[in-house]
């Protein structure tokens, strides 16, 4: 399974609908909208290293309002169940 977080620019008149957009294409897992220089972060959970590719040009970078993107991929994966698991050894 891949692990990225998409980092969108949106333009001012997109704001309102590209949140609801962005959750609605399969493979986004959710959709955050954030404070900074990005205005949305959408977290995707893939089968294939592959559908990246396809989920970031053809879907998502398509939406109306979309001024850029920036892709990072995750290397290892911590959850909070990882992590508690960590730190309860032993006990």
């Amino acid at each position: 399974m891949t692990h990225a977080i998409v980092l969108v620019q949106a333009e001012r008149t997109a704001l309102a609908d590209l949140g609801g957009q962005l959750a609605e294409i399969p493979g986004v897992a959710e959709a955050y909208s954030v404070t900074g220089e990005w205005d949305f972060a959408a977290i995707l959970r893939l089968r294939e290293q592959d559908d990246l590719a396809h989920v970031v040009t053809e879907r998502l970078s398509r939406l109306p309002g979309i001024v850029k993107t920036q892709t990072m991929v995750a290397f290892e994966v911590y959850s909070r169940h990882d992590l508690e698991a960590l730190f309860s050894v032993g006990e």
